[in-house]
């Protein structure tokens, strides 16, 4: 375990920034000027390639400490160190075809998603958007992507969408779109109630060229072995599950202030942290976040040391995902009943963290569809 990247006075002033970048509605350009030049970007990059050579374990664990400062920051950020970990999960299983991604992360590119579809609850199974292909191997792509985070930064964005050309045989075609090539727009919709700072845009394809080599897989839709939709699936659900978990680390903090500074005076002003129902509030936010620790870490490391879960492995992932998300609402929840009618101050951090907890029901997988995984894998597939 590697000491953290990110020194104590850095993470003060990204903390003090995260209350006005959630007022403005803005992106949060200092803390990724900050991130920048600490090398955040190129964490899973290996040092051999001018990285700090970090696994995912360790990433998640930077992750989750950044989250507790500023949460919509690591969200954000979160999207980029997906693909970054993409390639290098790849990379260590001998697939070379996303190691320019760690290489042009050295270089200072910011990779984003544009992935989500509205109405799309197959995720990475299939897709609405079209994807039409050239003689030189280029794929045009038309569609509506939603939650495109980093949406102001990214110089390379992640897409795919559906090649029906060949009707017996549909694909899935994935590949990059470079910031300065035409054919798309960004709409100005990020107005939500909370991650406001990730501003995830809604990207609009209208007939954006990847050129062929940035063309990296082309699969059929469906449910896949392939090792990139795993990649994906694996570095998505386990950074996402660190940064609820950094969110209920900070909560839990801050009800453990607040339970001390608060005094009671049908006790003659004694201070809250006496009073048995508070203490018990408390005590169970803190077991039921302890849980998270362990789980997340054996996942990350599961994934560094090549473990070969099988067909369980998107099972343990989306109960991963789940588990801290949800968690992560009930410790936020027992944070505000502990200090009270002052966490309804918008000025107030642990309202912040009362808002921001919430998007993690909405990201994949959702609840509804990871208990029917976990239900396929244990119970089989319902007849039809």
């Amino acid at each position: 375990m590697h000491s953290p990247l990110i020194p104590d006075d850095v993470f003060e002033r990204i903390r003090s920034r995260a209350a006005g970048y959630d007022r403005d509605n803005a992106f949060p350009h200092e803390d990724l000027a900050d991130l920048t030049e600490l090398g955040y970007l190129r964490l899973f990059a290996p040092s051999s390639r001018g990285g700090h050579g970090l696994g995912l374990a360790d990433v998640a664990r930077e992750q989750r400490r950044l989250a507790a400062a500023a949460p919509a920051t690591a969200l954000a950020i979160n999207m980029h160190l997906v693909w970054t970990g993409v390639a290098k999960a790849l990379l260590d299983r001998g697939d070379e075809s996303l190691a320019f991604v760690l290489d042009e992360s050295v270089a200072g590119e910011i990779f984003a998603f544009g992935n989500s579809e509205p109405g799309n609850d197959l995720v990475l199974l299939d897709s609405r958007t079209r994807a039409d292909g050239h003689p030189d191997g280029s794929y045009s792509f038309t569609g509506r992507k939603i939650f495109t985070s980093l949406s102001p930064v990214w110089t390379r964005l992640g897409v795919f969408g559906r090649d029906d050309t060949g009707p017996d045989a549909p694909q899935l075609v994935h590949a990059f779109i470079d910031r300065a090539a035409g054919g798309y727009r960004i709409e100005d919709d990020w107005d939500t109630l909370g991650m406001r700072a990730t501003q995830s845009h809604t990207t609009i394809l209208e007939g954006v060229t990847a050129t062929a080599d940035r063309v990296f897989r082309r699969i059929a839709p469906g449910p896949s072995a392939d090792p990139l939709v795993f990649a994906i699936f694996a570095n998505f659900e386990i950074l996402v599950a660190a940064v609820y978990a950094g969110i209920a680390d900070r909560a839990l903090e801050l009800a453990v202030e607040a339970a001390h500074r608060r005094t009671s005076l049908k006790s003659g002003g004694r201070p809250y942290a006496s009073d048995p129902d508070i203490r018990r509030r408390v005590a169970q936010a803190g077991i039921a976040l302890d849980a998270l620790e362990p789980q997340i870490d054996r996942m990350a490391c599961d994934v560094d040391r090549l473990v070969d879960h099988g067909a369980l492995w998107f099972a343990k992932l989306v109960g991963l995902k789940v588990r801290a998300t949800e968690t992560a609402r009930v410790v936020v929840d027992q944070a505000v009943r502990v200090t009270g009618g002052s966490a309804m101050s918008n000025s107030s951090e642990l309202g912040r963290l009362y808002r921001d907890v919430l998007a993690g029901m909405f990201h994949p997988s959702d609840d509804d569809s990871a208990h029917a995984t976990v239900a396929n894998t244990l119970l089989g597939p319902v007849p039809e």
